[in-house]
């Protein structure tokens, strides 16, 4: 079975990780018993499950791109004020 990366668990609700847990021991079993013909519908409930929490976490990327966007223009905007002040004093 294909696990989850640890972020994307991370953002996984209480009730979806014990679903998630529960579908890869069962996964698991399958695979052990050879009987791949099954652990693969098992597999596509998986990506199935946690399609939100992936969404959640481009959501959680998404956010910190534009708080970095920002905290580098506000340096732009402070940078320029800089420049313009100290052009002023000198003259």
């Amino acid at each position: 079975m294909r696990h989850c990366s640890v972020q994307v668990r991370g953002l996984l609700t209480r009730e979806e990780l014990d679903r998630y847990n529960g579908l890869i021991e069962v996964g698991s079993f399958l695979e052990d018993q050879s009987r791949y013909d099954l652990a693969y519908h098992i597999q596509k409930e998986i990506d199935l499950l946690i399609l939100p929490a992936i969404e959640r976490l481009k959501d959680k990327s998404r956010a910190r791109d534009r708080a970095t966007a920002e905290y580098l223009e506000s340096l732009r905007e402070e940078d320029d004020e800089d420049e313009d002040s100290g052009t002023e004093q000198v003259l």
